[in-house]
């Protein structure tokens, strides 16, 4: 009955609360603040994370906030991103007798001057020493704060932060040039500190790290540190004496060697999850890790000069805990280490070979006949991997859902039939020009795998309608990438169209032979799709794209660059027909003054100057 609020009435402030601590979506949560003032107090209660851009001042912004939101536990500030904050724009329609001098006119006249500075001085747009001894005084319980490439904070900000904010338990510095008296102040007081992200933070030299790490010893489970010339091998022997319960460890430098690692294997026995890109380090080290880290389960190398097949028997014989490991870029690992792993690791989930040259057929077919736990594999660039590679995979891991092959001419419809055989759990299956995969072995993924939800066939020439036409009979997909297949036509899209009802992501760019017959049958049969790129497909016009639109709701994005027969009309008809868009990525001379007036805020532009 109009009038009568039953939901106020009814509901108890707890479990108000409760429904909005279950809402994931920033909008939803935005539009229930707006329902009334008592949602408006409630909403603010149950937020417990903030993200911030570069946008307008973030000093101010920080300052707003936090009188805004009194349970703040995780800040997230990125100043590679540039948020909109509509709220805070002023509005051309003004509640009667509203004042233009009122507080929160003023405010939002500043943050707006601030804004328009900004486009003059970049710095404003940048959080500061004041903007960060703002928050440290707003959110003192802040437990997880990111500060990503915030270039004007400094060692002076991130002390007062320190000294306040004593509950800090996750600290990200990506790109931040802080010195080391501010790393030492959070190694004082920060005594919770477990995850602290380094990278890129060339302001650092040993002493501040080796401070911090001894004043967090009992507590730092995670390190990162990443293209910092001054931090070496003796802030790693600091970080294997004190921190015994150290679990991660991300290191990228060329300044780190087999010393600092053994160190680190040494003194950290609970070590778990060890990525390395560190061309200073030997099989010595790894023999270390092997023999010292037995509880490892996640280990990625990447461009590794030095590290063997030696090394990988190091790993395989003591790391029998290991579950993924990724090697890419290591040149110097051949069949028999990966060889060593399989029959020493035998509850590996994930392995992922990134051209590795010197791996072949027999390294992949190692791990089918020894780990029968493997869920993913993710074999690119790898030109001496052949079918029996995969047909051993078929073979003996039943449990494998994601599949990724690039690049990889040794693989054809013979080791595709294999996977869909012995493999019918498969969920995700992306492929990339892997030239000798054709009809017959996605028809036969699609016979097997009903399970499959996304599956990507980029630049496969061999694959065409009767591929397609199989998946849509057995596979409920979700996301469909078929750019650059030249031999799918509008029947093969037609029948995705038919039979994958719940579509929400599709990319057909770069297929010459699609028309706008296929897109009126995607509006008809998959209304839930959210996602679509048709750039480079020269027979779809405004006729199709018409078609599409009037039952596709809730499209967000839409890709239509190289498309002649898209024009201004189609443009706006996508514009004014989506309520949800976000994004359309359309040449510039397309746009009308009209369609830019009404939604120029979700149009970006490619190739500016046609």
């Amino acid at each position: 009955m109009r009038g009568h609020d039953r939901i106020n009435n009814c509901l108890p402030e707890e479990l108000i609360l409760e429904i909005f601590r279950r809402l994931e979506s920033k909008p939803n949560r935005d539009a229930c603040s707006l329902v009334c003032k008592r949602w408006l107090s409630l909403e603010r209660f149950s937020r417990t994370t903030l993200r911030i851009g570069a946008s307008f001042s973030p000093d101010d912004f920080i300052s707003l906030l936090s009188r805004r939101f009194l349970h703040i536990t995780s800040i997230h500030v990125d100043e590679r991103l540039s948020v909109s904050l509509p709220s805070l724009s002023p509005s051309p329609k003004r509640k009667r007798g509203r004042d233009s001098s009122s507080p929160s006119s003023s405010k939002r006249k500043k943050l707006i001057g601030n804004k328009h500075s900004g486009a003059e001085n970049v710095e404003s747009c940048s959080l500061t020493d004041a903007g960060l001894t703002a928050l440290a005084d707003g959110f003192p319980k802040v437990e997880n704060l990111s500060l990503i490439w915030c270039p004007n904070v400094s060692s002076v900000g991130l002390r007062s932060l320190a000294e306040k904010c004593i509950s800090l338990k996750s600290l990200d510095l990506q790109g931040c040039y802080v010195g080391d008296q501010g790393l030492a102040a959070v190694g004082k007081f920060c005594k919770q500190l477990e995850e602290l992200n380094l990278r890129f933070c060339e302001g650092l030299t040993d002493v501040g790290v080796i401070d911090l790490v001894v004043g967090c010893a009992k507590s730092l489970k995670s390190i990162g540190v990443a293209a910092s010339a001054k931090i070496t091998d003796l802030s790693l022997e600091a970080v294997g004496s004190h921190c015994k319960l150290l679990e991660v460890l991300y290191l990228d430098s060329e300044y780190i060697h087999d010393k600092g690692l053994i160190a680190v294997a040494e003194g950290c026995n609970r070590l778990k999850n060890l990525k390395l890109q560190c061309v200073g380090v030997t099989d010595k080290a790894f023999a270390a890790v092997g023999d010292l880290c037995t509880s490892l389960e996640r280990l990625a190398l990447y461009s590794f000069q030095n590290f063997t097949d030696k090394g990988m028997r190091a790993i395989g014989k003591g790391s029998k805990k290991l579950k993924d490991l990724t090697l890419s870029d290591c040149y110097f690992v051949s069949c028999k280490g990966l060889e060593a792993i399989a029959h020493g690791c035998k509850e590996l989930e994930r392995v992922e070979i990134n051209g590795c040259h010197n791996i072949g057929t027999r390294g992949i077919e190692a791990i089918g006949q020894s780990c029968p736990r493997l869920k993913e594999l993710a074999l690119l660039y790898c030109q001496r991997i052949g079918n029996s590679a995969l047909q051993e995979i078929g073979k003996g891991c039943k449990s494998l859902e994601i599949l990724h092959l690039v690049d990889c001419s040794g693989i054809g419809d013979n080791a595709m039939c294999s996977i869909a055989k012995g493999c019918r759990n498969l969920k995700k299956l992306h492929i990339r020009r892997c030239y000798e995969i054709g009809n017959k072995g996605i028809i036969a993924i699609g016979k097997h795998c009903k399970s499959l939800t996304e599956l990507s066939l980029r630049f496969c020439d061999k694959v065409g309608n009767k591929a397609l036409i199989a998946i849509g009979k057995g596979c409920s997909l979700q996301q469909l990438n078929v750019s650059g297949c030249n031999q799918i036509s509008d029947a093969g899209i037609s029948a995705i169209a038919r039979g994958c009802p719940q579509l929400t992501h599709l990319d057909i760019s770069v297929l010459q032979n699609i028309g706008d017959m296929p897109l009126s049958e995607l509006g008809e049969g998959c209304p839930m799709l959210k996602d679509l790129v048709l750039s480079h497909c020269h027979h779809i016009t405004d006729t199709g794209l018409n078609h599409l639109v009037q039952k596709c709701k809730l499209l967000e994005t839409c890709h239509m660059v190289y498309c002649p027969g898209i024009t201004s009309a189609g443009v706006a008809t996508v514009v004014s027909s989506c309520p949800h868009i976000k994004k359309v990525l359309i040449e510039k001379w397309k746009v009308t003054e009209r369609t830019t007036r009404r939604a120029g805020s979700v149009i970006s532009y490619l190739c500016m100057d046609l």
